[in-house]
């Protein structure tokens, strides 16, 4: 055939060559010359049976559709695809067009790829999750079953040196646009400004100022719908979505040029995969939406980011396709340097089960077998691995169930496939698969409530064809009892049983899930009224500590325990809570409290070391001290500081810690709180080491007599003991008094006649020589009738003045 002059063309023979000659390849394309549609012709063309595999549904069927109008036919004959439910291809077939996700399901099945020759992985930059796994089984297939399986890889960016080392030093070819001119304006939203206002103002600039059609791209179906009701007053002007979720026909309108001109509100579906014709404005939101999973908070989804620099320019490069272009940044221009680089790969930050299901399956179930762009993070696969066992899909040792194969087999993420073959035998196969078939879809509803929801999908609402579609695709994969209304929230709980959520108080419109997380409903939500909801999708937005409920049903405990039997445990519980001993017993579902009893006969053990609990908590002031434990505390301290072993450690942990040794046998017969009001002092002494025990006074004296006959007790509260003693009272001395066997001097606090600080001395000869010449002459004018000796060494102690000696 003869192929049309697109940029692509001069490279056809080199790609046909380098996989003859080769087995493997790169082209690097930028989006818009032609690598999706020419390459795979060409290949067939040279003889070849192609299958090109397409991140997303709609690029799927678009492929398709443009290379079968190159070739003049219909989709289905040379050219076909296939996605999830829908198939179109016969034995004449050459290329056929599938999504990642469902080539991984096949080579699965068949891991030799029987009657394929070349497989092309288109857009593989994109780095989805489904994609970076078919790469990596592919390479294994080659390796082993099938080295002459020819793989092709595709690129919009020039980051193909990874992937071509992985493909083994596969050649690297360059397919170079022609492009126009872009200029780059930006639309900086106001303070505390939505997106959606912002592209508004954008688009009326672009189509102000602009001629052609204006492609916008937003994180989501959501902001897509309201955006286009802020433009509905441009009458002159046809606003068309496009996104995956929509209808064939709605998806074929937006990528065909109009006799108007055409506002297309796409996501990130029109990056790079699909061309929209006509285009010569672009209006960036600078978001987009992409997998994200927050391991510790049990939730996982979408959320909305910020597009990589990468990103953005290739979203740019639409404007500059058919003549010079313009594009309109709904960012500040400062911030287009904060931009990271690249998007972040999806399986660096994705929730992993369904990947750990297919590595399973795989025979390599930690996935160390394959060769990764990137590998699986260790702990996010060890949490998927974790979820499958739990729903039956993985025996202990990590192999795959019958059960588990039967599930990825549906090609649903494997909670979904749970609650579909377990919700068919309880509720029935039609009832499971309307509940599943519009959890698996989150573009068929804007309402939080499951019920609601499905009755409007019943009765013809918007996107009822799609959804019966997936209802009737879905319920003749299974069997089950009949029907059984009503039952709709136990299928959402049986898909995700750790989100059943019981309310925190009357009136609150805050949850707990059993999985422990907190999550909130939006207000105005129909589910107020529900003390338990069976949540189906929730997230959280950073700055938040609970997260948000986007879809539940109404459910309630019965329905709880039926379906998470798992999640139910009973245990008794013994431990200080709210300043006391609780003993009791406690049934949960998860996180969930479900039931409290008392324990009239607690174990005794266990008391005791909630008691122990209570005293770390709350310190060792729950017991009783007076005056005398507090002094003998403070003087075992100073001897454990003064001389070590064998005297024990006197502070807070030390105590703690030998709590066995000195709180018993006290502690044993403790029930409560009251109970801990024991004699601190009696039990302190049983940390007296037996063989020192008669040395206490000797060693750390309570008091110390002085010259005058007077005991003056020691103070041990500081480092350093202290003898507070009036001055004239220690006449005489001549050096201060040591203790602990002489290693340890008494600091002396000298005391004026009225008990004021005079001075304070370790070394009472040097304060005798040279500090109390300086006393003497300040307070002997303010205390006449007390003595002040010039020579104190040789003087007479004293406690009164000098008449009374």
């Amino acid at each position: 055939m003869e192929f049309p002059d697109l940029p692509v063309r001069p490279v056809l023979g080199e790609v046909t060559s380098a996989l003859t000659g080769h087995g493997t390849s790169v082209l690097v394309a930028p989006p818009g010359t032609g690598k999706t549609t020419l390459v795979p012709l060409a290949l067939a063309e040279a003889g070849l049976r192609v299958v090109v595999a397409e991140p997303r549904r709609l690029a799927t069927r678009a492929a398709a559709a443009r290379m079968a109008d190159l070739l003049g036919e219909r989709v289905g004959q040379r050219v076909g695809y296939s996605v999830r439910g829908e198939r179109k291809r016969n034995r004449d077939t050459v290329v056929e067009v599938v999504t990642s996700g469902l080539l991984v399901r096949r080579l699965q099945a068949d891991p030799e790829l029987a009657g394929v020759d070349v497989v092309v992985l288109d857009e593989c930059h994109e780095r989805h999750l489904d994609a970076d796994l078919l790469l990596a089984l592919l390479l294994d297939a080659r390796e082993g079953l099938r080295p002459d399986l020819g793989v092709l890889a595709t690129s919009a960016t020039v980051a193909a040196e990874r992937v071509a080392d992985l493909l083994g030093e596969a050649p690297v070819l360059h397919a170079h646009a022609r492009t126009h001119p872009v200029r780059v304006e930006h639309v900086a939203p106001h303070r505390g400004e939505r997106t959606e206002p912002v592209v508004s103002r954008a688009i009326r600039a672009a189509l102000s100022e602009q001629d052609g059609d204006v492609l916008v791209f937003l994180p989501g179906a959501g902001e897509i719908r309201r955006v286009t009701e802020q433009l509905a007053d441009l009458s002159e002007v046809d606003v068309l979505p496009l996104h995956g979720r929509l209808p064939h026909a709605q998806q074929d309108s937006a990528l065909r040029q109009g006799e108007r001109r055409r506002v297309v509100l796409a996501t990130a579906v029109a990056e790079s995969s699909l061309t929209v014709p006509g285009v010569r404005a672009v209006v960036d939101s600078g978001l987009a939406r992409v997998s994200r999973v927050d391991t510790r908070r049990g939730l996982s989804g979408l959320a909305t980011v910020r597009v990589s620099a990468a990103v953005a320019e290739q979203r740019a490069g639409r404007a500059g396709r058919q003549g010079p272009g313009v594009v309109y940044r709904c960012w500040p221009e400062h911030e287009h340097s904060t931009l990271p680089a690249y998007p972040e790969p999806e399986i660096r930050v994705a929730e992993l089960t369904r990947l750990a299901l297919e590595l399973a399956c795989w025979g390599t179930p930690d996935g160390s077998a394959l060769s990764w762009w990137d590998p699986p993070p260790s702990g996010a696969l060890a949490a998927g691995r974790e979820v499958l066992r739990g729903l039956g899909a993985l025996d202990d040792s990590g192999g795959v169930t019958d059960r588990g194969r039967r599930m990825a087999e549906l090609g649903l993420h494997p909670r979904l496939a749970r609650a579909l073959l377990d919700g068919a035998d309880s509720v029935g196969g039609q009832l499971a698969a309307e509940v599943v078939a519009l959890l698996d879809d989150d573009g068929l509803t804007g309402e939080t409530d499951v019920i609601s929801a499905l009755s409007r999908l019943r009765g013809g609402g918007p996107g009822t064809k799609r959804w019966r579609e997936a209802v009737r695709r879905l319920s003749s994969q299974v069997t089950g009892t009949p029907r059984q209304d009503g039952d709709e929230s136990l299928v959402v709980a049986l898909a995700q049983p750790e989100r059943l959520a019981r309310r925190r108080g009357a009136g609150s419109s805050t949850y707990l899930m059993a999985s422990g997380t907190a999550v909130e409903l939006p207000a105005g939500s129909g589910l107020r009224d529900s003390e338990w909801l069976a949540v189906a999708i929730a997230d959280r937005s950073p700055g938040r500590s609970a997260g948000l409920v986007r879809l539940a049903a109404p459910a309630d405990e019965e329905l709880a325990r039926r379906a998470a039997p798992a999640l139910l445990s009973t245990e008794d519980e013994i431990a200080w809570v709210d300043g006391d001993v609780r003993a009791a017993r406690v049934e949960r579902l998860g996180a969930i409290t479900l039931t409290t009893r008392p324990l009239q006969d607690p174990d005794p053990a266990r008391v005791r070391e909630a008691l122990l609990e209570g005293l770390r908590a709350e310190s060792l002031e729950l017991l009783r001290w007076d005056d005398d434990s507090r002094r003998l505390r403070q003087r075992l301290a100073f001897l454990h500081r003064a001389l070590g072993d064998p005297w024990p450690a006197a502070d807070d942990a030390s105590l703690l810690a030998a709590a066995d040794q000195w709180l018993e046998p006290e502690l044993s017969h403790a029930r409560r709180r009251a109970d801990l009001r024991l004699p601190a002092g009696e039990a302190l002494r049983r940390l007296l080491p037996w063989s020192q025990a008669g040395r206490l006074d000797e060693l750390a004296p309570d008091r110390i007599e002085v010259p005058t006959g007077s005991r003056i007790r020691v103070d041990y509260s500081a480092e350093q003991p202290a003898l507070p003693v009036k001055l004239q009272e220690v006449f005489g001395w001549r050096t201060a008094p040591r203790i602990a066997d002489g290693a340890v001097p008494v600091v002396l606090h000298l005391l004026s006649p009225a008990g004021r600080p005079a001075a304070v001395t370790g070394d009472l000869a040097s304060f005798w020589e040279n500090g109390y010449p300086q006393v003497r002459a300040e307070l002997r004018g303010r205390y006449p009738k007390h003595p002040w000796p010039e020579d104190p060494t040789v003087a007479a102690p004293t406690r009164g003045t000098n008449r009374r000696r």
